[in-house]
């Protein structure tokens, strides 16, 4: 058995805290898994791209269309999400700690840029174009939409899981959504707010979320994820 197996599986030094043996029976379960069941399963954990990786393509065929439309809905919003942080790290504006949270939160939206997609296959919806009107190019205003748009995310996974039907996606979907709420707490202490501003936090559904997205005017042109039409504009962030 190897020392990593031995860590989760050794829970003798345990004994006086399991009155009613749950612990010793949980580690005898583990200790009959396969090391390569035992490392599949902590992949799986790891993040949304390999739990999207989880769902059977047969399954996934079947899905509802109400989750095929989540799906594409949170897609939509990984998209924007990339795009920003991608066109604020080809840029000088973003420096110092901000710099180094651009940088990973691009790389955590790309990942569930791909993982969706993956999951979606041919029914992903094209990547739309995006016009962020300068709010990479000033460190201040960058700060204040990234806020914005993890907030948003935040809110949007938060608004959707209930209604998942697949069993497999809402694992995956929720895996999303405490690293967005971490970005935004992260964000909020660089500039100096209280990470987490509230007791709870508020849900808010595709349509508002949706109108939210259009209010940016951040999207110039797309296939709105709701089946609507495009939307265009000049971006305006208020907040």
């Amino acid at each position: 058995m190897s020392k990593d197996i031995r860590m989760v599986a050794d829970v003798s030094h345990l004994a006086p805290f399991d009155k009613d043996g749950a612990l010793a029976e949980a580690a005898d379960r583990v200790n009959q898994l396969s090391r390569r069941g035992l490392f599949r399963g902590a992949g799986a954990l790891a993040g949304g791209a390999l739990l999207f990786g989880t769902v059977p393509e047969t399954a996934f065929g079947q899905t509802p269309k109400g989750d095929v439309a989540i799906l594409n809905y949170a897609l939509t919003l990984e998209y924007l999400e990339a795009a920003f942080y991608e066109e604020a790290n080809a840029g000088g504006a973003v420096t110092g700690r901000t710099k180094l949270f651009s940088e990973t939160a691009g790389e955590h939206e790309d990942t569930h840029v791909t993982a969706l997609k993956k999951a979606l296959g041919s029914a992903a919806i094209k990547k739309p174009s995006f016009d962020f009107q300068g709010t990479t190019e000033a460190l201040g205003t960058f700060q204040q939409t990234a806020i914005l748009l993890e907030d948003t995310g935040v809110k949007a996974y938060q608004g959707a899981a209930p209604d998942i039907k697949t069993p497999e996606i809402l694992r995956a979907a929720i895996s999303i959504h405490p690293v967005e709420a971490r970005h935004a707490a992260w964000i909020r202490n660089i500039v100096g707010e209280p990470p987490a501003p509230d007791a709870f936090n508020p849900a808010a559904d595709m349509a508002t979320i949706l109108a939210a997205v259009k209010g940016t005017n951040f999207i110039s042109t797309a296939n709105s994820a709701s089946g609507g039409s495009s939307v265009s504009g000049t971006p305006s962030v208020t907040g």
